[in-house]
């Protein structure tokens, strides 16, 4: 007896479950699904400075963004998702995974991270020098993936969900507008400016409305910090004395 033989399957996108392209065949992935991953992964380079800077403001902050005790110096409101995103096990080991599965497939070794003393285990890590290392990589490397690698759909996946959860993050964090940081600790005329200045972890610059006076940077805020302090510091003693 004659038996049917089976029906052929078209071959589809790994990512996206797309018919692939004749031009496609033999690949895991449509060509749009790379093109639009690689955008993504250039993306998060820029979303992850953001998230970072975002997190080195939030950390040590009081929940509800109160002050310290003695402090006129309020710090940004933590958020959880900004700060699970910047520390480890959040982007920096989630791209490693990718990175090391793939290093696996292409039976490279794995990278060993260090430094004089000790090799760390593979969820340590420095996040803000890893997280760039770890996106050149995978851009590198996506060619060869979305051609040969059977997994690849998973990890452009995660790649899209980690994509959006710093950009969602980073949108939450817009939501409550720009909070204060305290008083312009600036001298004008042997008098302190006093203004309030204010922040918001989506730009880096602080700047006095009243004396034009600008922080760029983490130098910069740590400065204002210091700026701040020692003029709660000298009103503190005005107050004793």
């Amino acid at each position: 007896m004659h038996q049917p033989e089976d029906e052929y399957a078209w071959p589809v996108c790994g990512a996206c479950s797309r018919e692939l392209w004749e031009s496609e065949a033999g690949r895991q992935t449509c060509r749009l699904c790379e093109t639009r991953t690689s955008e993504r992964l250039r993306e998060l380079g820029a979303l992850y400075e953001q998230i970072n800077t975002s997190a080195a403001l939030m950390r040590g902050a009081r929940r509800g963004g109160a002050p310290t005790s003695g402090s006129r110096t309020p710090p940004i409101p933590p958020r959880l998702e900004v700060l699970s995103l910047a520390a480890n096990g959040g982007a920096a080991t989630r791209l490693q995974a990718i990175e090391d599965s793939w290093r696996q497939a292409l039976g490279w070794g794995l990278e060993l991270r260090r430094n004089d003393l000790h090799v760390f285990a593979s969820w340590r890590s420095d996040p803000r020098r890893d997280v760039p290392a770890r996106i050149r990589f995978l851009i590198n490397n996506l060619p060869w993936a979305c051609d040969d690698y059977d997994s690849v759909g998973q990890d452009i996946e995660e790649i899209r969900r980690l994509h959006a959860e710093c950009k969602q993050a980073l949108s939450h964090d817009r939501k409550p507008g720009r909070v204060n940081v305290g008083h312009c600790p600036i001298q004008i005329d042997g008098e302190t400016c006093g203004a309030q200045l204010t922040a918001t972890a989506a730009n880096s610059h602080i700047r006095c409305g009243n004396c034009g006076t600008q922080w760029d940077d983490m130098w910069g805020w740590r400065e204002l910090r210091q700026a701040q302090d020692a003029v709660a510091a000298e009103e503190g003693r005005g107050v004793a004395a």
